[in-house]
């Protein structure tokens, strides 16, 4: 909703910006600067939060994640009526398009962030809670294929399939990238592989015990869709392993890029001032 909030108003400005409401030195337009500009000071307050945990500062860490969101969304909008839609002098193009860009990184980081914890501020996902699912997934499926006479045969190529994936201890993001592409790869030839397996022993096991069509595609899609899910986390946990890295990447390419911007959006206030 906040997003979309901002959006909207992103809109409504840019159509109403040839009235010229809003001049950036002067008036409304100026202390919409001032103010998109200090919200986007009070960014750090989260990091500060985060890294101090027992600090006097009001208000948990997920309170203030959402007021770094908030702040991070309307800082910039903010900025953007301040300048009515245009562009300006050299300084304030350095600075605007600053903004731009570490908006652009907060977007980005908070896509990775969502990846590798549970809700908007949640407890953060542990591949070995993964792992565990999968045991409790595998003694499910287990259960239904020994009922159709078959365990070992199809629990030795997951098996193959998990071991192999959950071993890779990719580098880095790139990496790890690509091993996840291989491994979503594998996963998908696998899963067709079983699926025709899965009903082929389905069809074998009704003619023998004389089910319906109907139970027979019951018990099918069952199986499959077992299958499915216990192949699916299987991915899941080196997904986590690889966000994870992407997210350490990120944090060192945008704290950067955050200070470049305090420094453009000083000299910015300054040549304004100045001149």
């Amino acid at each position: 909703m906040v997003a979309l909030a901002a959006v909207v108003s992103l809109i409504v400005g840019w159509l109403q910006s040839d009235e010229e409401y809003l001049t950036p030195k002067s008036g409304l337009g100026y202390w919409l600067g001032i103010v998109g500009g200090s919200m986007m000071l009070l960014l750090l307050v989260y990091s500060y939060r985060k890294r101090h945990p027992m600090s006097r500062l009001p208000g948990s860490t997920p309170i203030w994640f959402r007021v770094h969101m908030f702040l991070g969304i309307f800082g910039p909008v903010l900025v953007i009526y301040h300048a009515n839609f245009r562009l300006g002098a050299l300084n304030s193009n350095v600075a605007f398009f600053a903004m731009l860009i570490v908006a652009l990184s907060g977007v980005i980081g908070r896509y990775i962030y969502g990846k590798i914890h549970m809700g908007v501020h949640g407890r953060k996902a542990e591949a070995r809670e993964i792992r565990e699912d999968l045991e409790e997934m595998r003694k499910a499926f287990d259960v239904d294929l020994v009922e159709l006479g078959s365990s070992d045969r199809f629990f030795q190529r997951l098996d193959a399939f998990n071991d192999e994936t959950l071993a890779a201890r990719p580098s880095g993001a790139h990496d790890g990238l690509l091993c996840a592409m291989r491994a979503t790869a594998r996963s998908l030839a696998l899963k067709n592989e079983m699926r025709s397996s899965v009903r082929d022993l389905v069809r074998i096991t009704a003619e023998k015990e004389h089910w319906s069509l109907h139970e027979q595609q019951q018990r099918a899609a069952i199986l499959e869709r077992r299958l499915s899910t216990y192949i699916t986390a299987t991915l899941k946990a080196l997904e986590l392993s690889f966000y994870e890295r992407l997210f350490a990447a990120w944090h060192v390419l945008h704290l950067p890029l955050f200070f470049v911007l305090v420094v453009t959006a000083l000299l910015h206030v300054w040549a304004v001032h100045r001149y």
